[in-house]
């Protein structure tokens, strides 16, 4: 029987608790592409940053984790010597990990509605529209946040159950709207440029993108749940990218 990959990511992730060696022995050490720039090349670099880390006492809070064909992604919440959000994605050849993304922030809230950053459902129910809702977000993505064709909202959100998880923003369709078209007076402009994945499983879906905020470099992941083909709950992590001078690794973000 081969293993789950999920209960194998999850061994993994709580490795840096534990800085147990044996966590990282999902990964690949021959194939293995890490994309964290901070993060040195292989399994003996990940391993190497758990035994740093599990020094802090630090706590992993694995939220939800998803499956998409070969892909792994998880919703996490880290406790180092500061609070953290992050997105983790895994892809596998096999029974083992070969690469490596993520998108990490300081955990931040709860916003004006009350909502934490992780906080909401994680059952994955509706697998049968996984392709479906993929393709919402993504059509999504690509119209309303890279291209900015604001007036196109309504097609793609439930105004009325509309939750936001987004640590500036509160719940609802019009204070989303708000937001956008105000970033720039805000001193917060958020420009997508590229989608680099769309990752889904049932009623989750995981877009990673490319672009700036504030003009800086940053890497946008956005996990939506969807109902009846419109978009319910929002969940992102948006994470500055290091300059290449300081890359430990020459993978690249994305």
């Amino acid at each position: 029987m081969n293993p789950n990959r999920k209960d194998q990511i999850r061994t993994l992730l709580k490795g840096i608790e534990t800085g147990d060696p044996d966590a990282v022995a999902v990964i690949n050490p021959d194939k293995y592409i890490q994309h964290n720039p901070q993060t040195h090349e292989g399994r003996e670099g990940l391993a190497a940053l758990f035994k740093r880390l599990s020094k802090t006492s630090p706590r992993v809070n694995i939220v939800r984790v998803f499956e998409d064909g070969d892909y792994i992604f998880a919703h996490t919440e880290y406790d180092f010597a500061s609070r953290r959000i992050g997105f983790e994605v895994f892809r596998f050849e096999g029974n083992m990990t070969v690469e490596h993304w993520d998108n990490i922030q300081p955990r931040q809230g709860p916003n004006p509605s009350g909502h934490s950053m992780v906080d909401g459902p994680t059952e994955v129910t509706d697998l049968d529209q996984t392709e479906s809702n993929r393709k919402i977000v993504r059509s999504f993505v690509d119209d309303v946040l890279v291209n900015r064709r604001l007036e196109n909202l309504e097609g793609y959100y439930n105004d009325e159950r509309f939750t936001q998880h987004n640590p500036r923003i509160a719940d609802g369709l019009e204070t989303l709207r708000s937001y956008m078209d105000g970033a720039s007076d805000q001193g917060n402009m958020i420009e997508y440029e590229q989608i680099h994945r769309v990752l889904a499983e049932g009623n989750f879906v995981l877009s990673v993108s490319e672009g700036f905020r504030e003009g800086v470099h940053s890497a946008f992941y956005d996990l939506f749940r969807l109902s009846g083909g419109r978009l319910m709950e929002h969940w992102d992590t948006i994470e500055a990218v290091a300059p290449p001078s300081e890359w430990k690794n020459d993978n690249g973000k994305f």
